[in-house]
């Protein structure tokens, strides 16, 4: 019998073997997607999440994902554990997918999931390819190379969108991958051929970095239209029609994250904002732009609440509805939601929380102190305001004028003027969003 090839070489003969390390939401979807081309094998060391997944259930919300779990289950392509050594026995790559933990002050723990790799990479062959696509620092390829030169590292900064992500993963404009050699290309061009055609290459600090810049140019982004925003609401501007403005110049485009609205929440994209900071900072590079982002962010997080004081002053005894709570539609995470945050901000100054969202029906920590409603109508019954916290499509099918009917003071705040066509209009209704003058419908 012949020697084994090296790892990667049977992928041309009968299929890669993938070995897909983390398995939240960025591994999930992962495993799902690979295992319609390629035999995958779901590591976890969590046995209950295993045990759960081995069912075809995703541990949170994403639209689709459990159906392609159940199927790539059935085809007996995708298989889960939580035993690493038999993981990773003949695994020709690994591809490190744990979502990294974000603490309260956006710092990300990159130990925790370097602790975990160290775990794998333990049980695998030397010269297996390690594809690293949690979110970590620049710089990490190059760290683990000189403590484990026994394998070969590679980088592809996740594409994950929530409550997209199957379609964001499958179809792919394009993947941005770090090598430190050109070996590699081959086997990651087979990787990604199924999701794109186009794969940029590049070395494994550019991919690293690619991240970090990324969501850093879309945080000031948004930053800089709500700056904008703020100011259009002072002169009697409207802020839509200031970034269509902004959006028809070519230097800009039609895609430029300009909308007004809320501002980012916490996590992904403040995540990289304090990454280049202190980047920066242990550098000895003096930032100006990039450190200036967060702190202005963070004003705009209070908008909506500075729009209820003044409206309501004071808040002690009012009732506030709230209409989604999760952290995006078509996702159940409660973790880092602004609507958690504003139901919490809202019950420390004496008023009463009820609300509603799709996707939550049973009390939850994160929650405590809120009413939850089971209809939209039951969450704006006796408010004196409701707020459009969480974009949820269907509740643009709502009937408005009946689910707003029971409210004590008509008052709606929309930040983003999600439902501005449907609530704009509305009878008597006094309609606030970021940037726009202040909308009052006729009265009823």
């Amino acid at each position: 019998m012949g020697a084994r090839p090296p790892p990667g070489r049977l992928s041309l003969l009968r299929g890669m073997k993938i070995l897909v390390a983390g398995l939240w939401h960025l591994g999930c979807v992962t495993a799902a997607c690979c295992a319609k081309h390629f035999p995958v094998t779901g590591l976890e060391f969590d046995r209950d999440l295993v045990a759960k997944l081995q069912q075809g259930r995703a541990p949170l919300l994403e639209p689709g994902l459990d159906t392609l779990l159940a199927e790539g289950l059935a085809s007996g392509r995708l298989r889960f554990t939580a035993d690493a050594a038999e993981a990773g026995a003949d695994a020709d790559l690994l591809w490190l997918t744990y979502d990294t933990p974000v603490d309260d002050q956006d710092q990300s723990d990159a130990a925790f999931v370097l602790g975990r790799l160290r775990q794998c990479l333990a049980h695998l062959r030397p010269g297996v390819l390690v594809l690293i696509s949690s979110q970590l620092p620049v710089g990490t390829c190059a760290q683990l190379e000189k403590e484990f030169p026994q394998f070969r590292f590679a980088c592809s900064p996740e594409n994950l969108r929530l409550g997209k992500a199957l379609e964001a993963f499958q179809k792919a404009d394009r993947v941005i991958v770090g090598v430190r050699s050109e070996t590699p290309k081959a086997i990651l061009q087979e990787l990604f051929a199924p999701f794109t055609s186009q794969v940029l290459f590049m070395r494994t600090e550019s991919a690293e970095m690619v991240k970090h810049a990324l969501n850093s140019f879309l945080a000031v982004s948004i930053t800089f239209i709500n700056e904008i925003a703020r100011l259009c609401e002072q002169v009697g501007a409207d802020a839509r029609e200031v970034s269509a403005g902004l959006k028809s110049d070519a230097r800009i485009g039609p895609r430029a994250y300009l909308g007004p609205g809320g501002p980012f929440a916490g996590g992904t994209l403040a995540r990289d904002v304090v990454t280049l900071t202190k980047l920066g900072e242990r550098h000895g590079e003096e930032l100006s732009l990039i450190p200036a982002i967060k702190p202005s962010n963070d004003r705009h997080r209070q908008w909506v609440l500075r729009r209820l004081e003044a409206e309501l002053n004071p808040l002690a005894g009012r009732t506030v509805g709230l209409l989604g709570l999760t952290y995006t539609p078509n996702t159940s995470t409660l973790r880092r939601s602004a609507a958690v945050e504003l139901g919490r901000q809202l019950l420390a100054r004496g008023a009463r929380v009820q609300a509603f969202d799709p996707a939550i029906r049973e009390p939850a920590e994160p929650l405590a102190g809120v009413r939850l409603c089971a209809s939209a109508s039951e969450a704006a019954a006796g408010a004196e305001a409701v707020v459009i916290c969480t974009e949820w499509p269907e509740f643009r099918q709502l009937p408005w004028a009946d689910c707003l009917a029971g409210m004590r003071n008509r008052l709606v705040v929309d930040a983003n003027g999600f439902l501005h066509r449907e609530l704009a209009e509305q009878p008597g209704l006094r309609y606030l969003s970021v940037g726009r003058p202040a909308a009052s419908g006729p009265a009823g």
